[in-house]
C-alpha cells in the first residue's frame, strides 16, 4: 500500500494529525470530538445543513417551534440592561414578518460581526414577547463566500458540524474536504456484499461522501440509514456471539430450591409480597435452578420492592452453600441495603457483611472472613470487585442501579469464581429497543406494581413567576416537621446560560425564604465523603431542606421527605424528573412534586411536563423520554457500555434495528467463528476494532 511522508501506510486509519491543515494542536481539538484518525473525520457527520436559498417562511411558525434557517440581518440594537449587563437584539426579515434574535450572554465578537446586510444562519426555539416573534440565545453562523476552497464557494448546501472550542465551521469543512481528497480511494467496505444488496445500500465510499457533500436532504437521510444499520448490526453481532458463547461454553451453577431460608423469610416478612414481586421471584428461581448462568435484568420503579426480591435470590444461593453479593454505586446506598437486609433477616442465622472502599477499622478482618466463607451475604460498593476481595464460593451477584457501573465493572463480578448467576437491577425503566442494544439478549423481569400502601406523588407544574406560592406550600410542610428537596440544573452561575444555580439559590433560600429552617447545599463537585455526610444528616432529620443538583437523583431513602421542587424543569429529561420525583413519597404522608417552568419553553419540553403530571408509570415515562430525547441522554449521563449512537435513532430506526438484529443472529447461527470467506470482512473488524469490547461481555 502507498505510504505517506510520515511512513504510515496511506489508509483511513492514519492519525488525523498528519492530515494537511491539522498538526498536533488541532489534533488535540479534534480528539475532543472523538476524531483521532482520518476515518473518524470522514464519519463526523453534519448535524444540520444550510441552504443558501433564503426562505425562512416566518408567517408559518408558532411559539415553541424549533427553527433553523438563514436570512439577512435588517437591523442591530445593542444596549445595556437594568442589571448592568449588555443585550444584543438582531432583526431578521423575510419581507413579510420580522423575527428578533436576542442575546443576554454572548461573546464580545458578536457586536463586531452582527451587521445589517450580513447573511447569517440561526438555530433555536421560537418564542413571543409583546406579540413579536423572538428567538432567545440562538446558535448562529455567518454565511459568506469567503471560503478557503473553491469547492465550498460553489455549493448551494453547506454542512453544519458539531464543533469544539477554537474550531470554526469553515475550518471543519475544509478539513473534511482535504480528508476525502487525499484518502477517499482507501475507504474500505465493512459489510458483506450480500447484506449490501439485500438492503439496497450504496457502497460505503459513496455513502460517506453523500453525507458531507450531498445536495438533496432526502437522499442524505436515506443514505444515513446505512450507517444506522452498521451501528445496530455490529452491536447485535457481539450479542449474537455472546449468546452462542454462553450456550456452548459457560457452565453455570445449578441451584436447588430447598425452601429453607427463602420460606423462613416469606413467613417473617412484615408485609405480603405483591403479585408482581412473587412473579419475578419465580422467574429468577427458574433461571437459578437451570444449568446455564443467569443474566437477568429486573426493572421496577422506586419503591416497587426490588430489594426484597433480590434478597430471596440471595438466600436461594446461601441455602445451596454459596455466598451472594449485592453491589451498589455509592456507600450510602450500600449502607441502606445493609440496614434493610439486616432488619429483614433479624433472628435468622445468616451472616451479613458491609464492604466499603478505602481504609477503615475492621476491613482487613472482613476481607479475611469473606474469603473464608464466614460471611454469606456481602453488600458493598465497587470494593466488591477489587483484587483484595476474594470469595470462598460466590454463587450469586446482584448489581443495583446497574447503569451507574461501566461494562468493565459489571463484567468483573460476573467473572468471579465459577460464573455466578447475575441479576441486574434498575429503577430506570428501560424500553425494549434500548435494552436490546445495551444488554443484548438479557432476560427481563418487570415489577410493574407498587405496594398498596404507597400513595402517588401529586405532581404540579408552576411558573417561576409564582414561585412565592410554591415556597409557601413548602413552608407548610417544613412546619409539620417534614423535609424537602430543591433541585437546580447548575452548580454555580454561568455566563453561557441564564439558569438558576444551586449555590445562589441555596444562599437565597437559607438567608431569606427559609431562614428559620436548617438548609444545606449538595452538588457533584463536592468530595464523596462530604456528600455522604450531608446526605446522612438529611436522612437523620438534622437538615430540613436540601438544595441540590441531580446528585440526589438516585439516592437515599428518606421517608420523611414529602416535597420535591425541580427548578427549570423544562431543562430536564423525563427519566431524570421521574427519578427525582421518586425521592419523595416513600413514607405514609402525601408527597408533592413541583415542576417549575421558566418561559420560553419548547413544545417538546411542554410535552415532558404534561407527561409528568399525567403519569406516574415509569415505563410510560421511559418510552416517552426515549421518544423525545433519544438514547444519548436517556440516562442523564453517558455510561460506559451504553452505545453512543452517532447515526441511529432508537425510535425512528426501530425497523432498522430489527433487520440488523435478525441478520446478525442468522449469520452467527450458521457461522459463529465467521470463518466463511463472505464473512472475512466481519471477522477482520471484530479483531481490529471490537475485540476489547467483545472481551468485556464474553464472560
Amino acid at each position: 500500500m502507498e505510504k505517506n511522508k510520515t511512513g504510515y501506510s496511506k489508509d483511513t486509519n492514519t492519525p488525523v494529525k498528519f492530515l494537511k491543515g491539522v498538526g498536533e494542536a488541532r489534533a488535540r481539538m479534534l480528539a475532543k470530538l472523538g476524531i483521532r484518525r482520518v476515518i473518524d473525520l470522514m464519519e463526523h457527520f453534519p448535524r444540520n445543513y444550510i441552504s443558501r436559498n433564503i426562505d425562512p417562511a416566518l408567517h408559518e411558525v408558532q411559539p415553541g417551534d424549533h427553527l433553523a434557517f438563514s436570512a439577512n440581518i435588517s437591523w442591530v440594537d445593542a444596549r445595556p440592561t437594568k442589571s448592568g449587563k449588555k443585550m444584543v437584539n438582531v432583526g431578521l426579515n423575510d419581507g413579510h414578518n420580522t423575527l428578533v434574535c436576542t442575546w443576554f450572554h454572548f461573546p464580545s465578537w458578536y457586536e463586531q460581526i452582527l451587521k445589517p446586510g450580513q447573511s447569517i444562519w440561526v438555530n433555536g426555539v421560537i418564542s413571543e414577547y409583546n406579540r413579536q416573534l423572538q428567538m432567545l440565545h440562538p446558535e448562529i453562523e455567518l454565511i459568506s463566500d469567503d471560503e478557503d476552497t473553491d469547492f465550498w464557494k460553489s455549493r448551494s448546501c453547506l454542512p453544519v458540524y458539531p464543533l469544539t472550542a477554537n474550531l470554526s465551521q469553515k475550518q471543519m469543512r475544509n478539513l473534511v474536504y482535504t480528508a476525502f481528497e487525499g484518502y477517499a480511494q482507501y475507504i474500505e467496505e465493512n459489510l458483506p456484499q450480500k447484506l449490501i444488496e439485500k438492503h439496497g445500500f450504496r457502497d460505503r465510499n459513496t455513502a460517506l461522501q453523500l453525507m458531507h457533500f450531498g445536495l438533496d436532504v432526502n437522499v442524505i437521510n436515506q443514505t444515513k440509514q446505512r450507517f444506522a444499520y452498521e451501528e445496530f448490526f455490529f452491536i447485535q453481532l457481539l450479542w449474537a456471539r455472546h449468546k452462542y458463547y454462553h450456550k456452548t461454553q459457560v457452565q453455570g451453577i445449578k441451584f436447588t430450591n430447598k425452601k429453607l431460608h427463602t420460606t423462613a423469610l416469606k413467613h417473617k416478612l412484615p408485609f405480603t409480597l405483591t403479585d408482581a414481586q412473587a412473579r419475578v421471584i419465580t422467574e429468577i428461581f427458574a433461571d437459578m435452578c437451570s444449568e446455564t448462568q443467569m443474566t437477568r435484568l429486573v426493572q421496577g420503579d422506586v419503591g416497587s420492592g426490588k430489594t426484597v426480591v433480590t434478597l430471596f435470590a440471595m438466600l436461594l444461593a446461601v441455602e445451596n452453600g454459596y455466598q451472594a453479593a449485592l453491589m451498589a454505586p455509592t456507600e450510602i446506598l450500600a449502607e441502606q441495603h445493609f440496614a434493610t437486609i439486616s432488619r429483614l433477616l433479624g433472628g435468622m442465622d445468616i451472616k451479613v457483611c458491609l464492604l466499603k472502599g478505602g481504609s477503615y477499622k475492621g476491613k482487613a478482618q472482613d476481607l479475611e472472613d469473606i474469603a473464608s466463607g464466614h460471611y454469606q451475604l456481602i453488600i458493598g460498593t465497587h470494593a466488591l470487585i477489587q483484587d483484595k476481595a476474594q470469595y470462598h464460593s460466590l454463587g450469586f451477584v446482584a448489581v443495583d442501579e446497574q447503569h451507574r457501573f461501566g461494562v468493565q465493572q459489571r463484567a468483573s463480578l460476573a467473572q468471579k469464581d465459577k460464573h455466578p448467576d447475575i441479576l441486574y437491577l434498575s429503577a430506570t425503566p428501560i424500553p425494549r429497543s434500548l435494552s436490546m442494544t445495551v444488554y443484548g439478549d438479557l432476560e427481563v423481569s418487570i415489577i410493574d406494581e407498587l405496594p398498596p400502601t404507597r400513595k402517588a406523588v401529586v405532581t404540579l407544574v408552576r411558573s417561576n413567576r409564582k414561585i412565592d406560592l410554591v415556597w409557601e406550600d413548602v413552608r407548610k410542610q417544613l412546619r409539620q416537621k417534614r423535609q424537602a428537596y430543591v433541585v437546580c440544573p447548575l452548580v454555580e452561575e454561568s455566563d453561557k446560560v441564564d439558569l438558576l444555580d444551586a449555590e445562589r439559590l441555596h444562599e437565597h433560600l437559607s438567608t431569606h425564604v427559609f431562614k428559620e429552617f436548617r438548609c444545606e447545599l449538595i452538588h457533584g463537585r463536592m468530595p464523596t465523603a462530604q456528600k455522604d455526610e450531608i446526605m446522612r444528616r438529611f436522612k437523620q432529620g438534622e437538615t430540613d431542606l436540601l438544595v441540590s443538583t441531580t446528585v440526589i437523583e438516585v439516592g437515599v431513602d428518606v421517608p420523611n421527605a414529602t416535597v420535591m421542587v425541580i427548578e427549570h424543569a423544562e431543562r430536564f429529561g423525563l427519566a431524570q424528573m421521574h427519578q427525582l420525583r421518586g425521592r419523595v413519597g416513600r413514607g405514609a404522608d402525601q408527597a408533592y412534586c413541583y415542576l417549575i417552568e421558566h418561559q420560553p419553553i419548547s413544545k417538546i419540553a411542554a410535552q415532558r411536563l404534561h407527561t409528568m403530571v399525567s403519569s406516574t408509570d415509569g415505563f410510560v415515562i421511559a418510552e416517552k423520554d426515549l421518544e423525545l430525547r433519544g438514547p444519548g441522554e436517556f440516562f442523564g449521563t453517558e455510561q460506559a457500555g451504553l452505545p453512543a449512537f452517532r447515526f441511529a435513532n432508537l425510535i425512528a430506526d426501530q425497523h432498522i434495528l430489527k433487520k440488523a438484529r435478525q441478520d446478525a443472529f442468522e449469520i452467527i447461527a450458521k457461522d459463529p467463528d465467521l470463518n466463511a470467506e463472505e464473512h472475512r470482512v466481519l471477522k477482520d473488524i471484530l479483531k481490529r476494532e471490537l475485540h476489547d469490547r467483545e472481551q468485556l461481555i464474553m464472560y
